[in-house]
């Protein structure tokens, strides 16, 4: 078969079962026929069909599973990332223990609830960089907190998002309770164990670039070839305009939508 005629069936084949995806006459997690009645299927040979199910799979429409199966795609849980999260939480900071466990603001971006989610929490000793030191403020080598989020859907493998939160540790220090990562996952948040230490936050910056993801982010939030990762810089200061916590979340490009209203004042 001359090259342009494979290639005419193997555009044929990817067309045919991208509509079949789309349209919704393979359901999420329907296993696909074997390759070769795939290819009798479509009037093409096995390695052109090969192509088009790699294709598939970098659109995201199909799973390629070794020694088990080529299955449509489950679409993963959607995150909506507003900013009136942050006042939501400020909001919540000073309720009961009982309110406060209720939800949380995973739940509040993904409408889970709190029995759907996975959450891992790691704390561990770091010192300010160059970069960490200029946004707090303080000398380079200063003693950090960081803290390592993963929280994920119990129905999926990848979390949501990849976080590191850093506080100053002298000054969470007053409150032990803040330093052990057995105390996760924190009802209220943040904004509530600053409240245990007298913080109220005044205001949340948000700095918002996208790349393509390290090998490592890939892997971690199961991203397909192709997929950029939203990179977000968070930084909250207090009434007394202090720098007080630093997060760098790592956010799916395929699965995260970020929403900004801003109100205008009349004229």
């Amino acid at each position: 078969m001359a090259e342009y005629e494979q290639l005419a069936d193997a555009l044929d084949a990817l067309d045919a079962l991208r509509q079949s995806i789309r349209a919704g006459q393979l359901l999420p997690g329907e296993r696909l026929p074997a390759e070769d009645e795939l290819a009798a299927r479509y009037r093409t040979s096995v390695p052109t069909l090969r192509r088009v199910l790699s294709e598939l799979v970098a659109e995201g429409l199909i799973d390629r599973r070794h020694g088990v199966g080529t299955f449509v795609r489950t679409p993963r849980r959607r995150v909506t990332r507003s900013n009136d999260r942050h006042q939501w939480e400020k909001d919540r900071a000073r309720r009961s223990t009982a309110e406060r466990l209720r939800t949380g603001s995973t739940e509040h971006d993904t409408g889970l609830e709190v029995t759907d989610l996975a959450f891992h929490a790691e704390y561990r000793d770091a010192k300010a960089d160059d970069d960490l030191a200029s946004v707090f403020h303080i000398p380079v080598g200063t003693r950090l907190l960081e803290r390592i989020y993963r929280t994920n859907c119990r129905a999926e493998e990848a979390p949501f998002a990849l976080v590191h939160s850093y506080l100053v540790h002298d000054v969470v220090a007053e409150n032990p309770d803040l330093l052990d990562a057995a105390n996760e996952p924190w009802p209220g948040g943040t904004q509530n164990q600053l409240y245990t230490i007298g913080v109220e936050l005044d205001r949340i910056e948000e700095r918002i670039t996208a790349r393509p993801p390290t090998v490592e982010e890939a892997e971690a939030l199961g991203l397909r070839k192709g997929v950029a990762v939203i990179v977000l810089r968070k930084i909250c200061r207090d009434i007394g305009d202090r720098v007080v916590e630093v997060s760098d979340v790592t956010l799916c490009g395929d699965r995260t939508e970020l929403v900004f209203t801003t109100p205008l004042t009349s004229w």
